[in-house]
């Protein structure tokens, strides 16, 4: 049975979804956006809600000079020079616009904030995650050129003789027809430990907080038709993870104001300034895979309660950090032997003294911003951290235009991707806000290019 034909389909309502949805309809496009779970939102509604931006006005208001062309050396660095330098370039050039867009889509920003991971200036722009999606969703909606199904999960594609893609199949066998294009906006594949232990089984002893959709659903139906993966062996974990606190699925960025990492033996393990999905990859070759930040109460106090991964305020409140008077006392809590912990102490803060560390090499807060600073001002502060898999990060290799490509370079005709389910953005590492940034600049470019495809 095929249902009345739309322009465009989309799989999938995370940001990267509604925002394709809002891009095609003010095309203008007619649309039909599948959703599998009840409600839309996905691991987009769950992330930390930041966003990479550069040359804002929230940036220059706060004094805050930055560029397209340092984003985009920020991005390739922190990458390792392993990401698609051509999609990041795109990136580069769409993101402005598309935060003006978001805006007027009803997004809020909050103030950028200071430290966060690969950012050379403060770059990232915050917004209430679930709420964005919610405006984009309305967005799209009020233009009365969006239907929407929540709960009807899609099954495959439909292809033609040429094996260009027509449209969809429903789960329960009704078939969608699209005139112009499909959009897979189905995100990662964090929740199939299949697939996990397939590509990362380093991290199978990780904690994982991800939409309950995240299966790999757009993966599949891409790689049956052909489809090319990339950045399949960067997945990584996040460092900051709590790892017995139920109540909080995000990470605490400590490092980023100044703590160190130290292990169950007392001793640094990493440079502190690195991003944290490769402080992540440190942080499980520990014993137990987990360590501690360890930070004084003048770091403590530069934390920001705005800023899930920065609010040390609540993480105190609710518990989770470890308080002592002098380090002796915090190292016999955690159960460190206190002469080693003090002595890492002390030999950090004296890399700091000198502008040399010649352990790990760190010479800034975050990547190459901010100045270090010593932990001697107590109270101290220890803060148990694991590794937490919020995303996957890899996925279909996709063009400029979010077209899918073959292994050889050629498009899927009629098929588009954006969002987690891609890979080529990031590279080896990741950015704070690239991931849900890279969710609405491509999803806005997917819904465009395939209203007109």
């Amino acid at each position: 049975m095929t249902l009345e034909a739309v322009d465009v389909v989309i799989v999938g309502g995370g940001a990267a979804g509604w925002s394709a949805a809002l891009a095609a309809a003010q095309s203008p496009a007619s649309v039909a956006l599948f959703e599998k779970l009840p409600e839309s939102g996905g691991s987009s509604a769950l992330s930390g809600g930041c966003l990479a931006f550069a040359g804002t006005d929230l940036q220059a208001q706060n004094g805050v000079s930055d560029s397209p062309e340092q984003l985009f050396r920020d991005l390739i660095e922190v990458g390792h020079h392993e990401n698609d330098p051509a999609l990041v370039q795109t990136y580069c050039d769409a993101q402005l616009a598309t935060y003006d867009w978001l805006k007027g889509a009803g997004v809020r920003f909050s103030p950028v904030i200071e430290t966060a991971s690969g950012q050379s200036v403060p770059r990232v722009h915050t917004v209430d995650p679930a709420d964005m999606v919610r405006m984009l969703k309305a967005a799209a909606l009020a233009t009365g050129r969006v239907t929407y199904q929540a709960q009807e999960p899609v099954a495959g594609l439909m292809i033609d003789e040429s094996g260009g893609v027509t449209g969809v199949r429903l789960e329960d066998d009704k078939l969608v027809s699209a005139t112009k294009a499909v959009i897979l906006a189905s995100g990662g594949f964090a929740k199939n430990p299949e697939l996990i232990e397939r590509y990362a089984p380093q991290y199978l002893e990780a904690v994982f907080v991800a939409g309950a959709g995240s299966q790999g659903d757009g993966l599949r139906m891409g790689t049956e038709l052909g489809a090319d993966l990339c950045d399949m062996t960067h997945i990584k974990g996040t460092f900051g993870k709590h790892p017995t606190d139920e109540t909080n699925d995000h990470s605490l960025q400590a490092v980023y104001k100044g703590a160190i990492a130290v292990n169950q033996d007392g001793q640094r393990f990493v440079n502190e300034s690195i991003s944290y999905k490769l402080l992540g990859d440190a942080v499980m070759a520990q014993p137990w895979h987990t360590g501690y930040q360890i930070l004084d109460q003048g770091i403590f106090d530069t934390g920001d309660d705005r800023v899930r991964i920065l609010d040390f305020g609540r993480r105190l409140e609710e518990g989770l950090f470890y308080v002592g008077e002098t380090l002796e006392d915090l190292a016999r809590q955690i159960e460190i032997e206190a002469d080693v912990l003090v002595e890492t102490v002390r030999r950090y803060n004296s890399y700091v003294e000198t502008g040399q560390d010649p352990e790990f090499g760190r010479t800034h807060l975050v990547h190459t911003h901010g100045q270090l600073c010593k932990i001697e001002a107590g109270p101290f502060y220890a803060y148990p951290s694991t590794a937490v898999v919020f995303g996957t990060y890899c996925g279909l290799r996709i063009d400029c235009d979010t077209r899918v490509l073959r292994p050889d370079g050629s498009p899927i005709k009629g098929l588009f991707a954006a969002g987690e389910v891609t890979g080529g953005f990031h590279g080896a590492a990741y950015m704070t806000g690239s991931a849900l940034g890279k969710a609405v600049v491509f999803g806005r470019i997917a819904g465009a290019q395939a209203a007109v495809s």
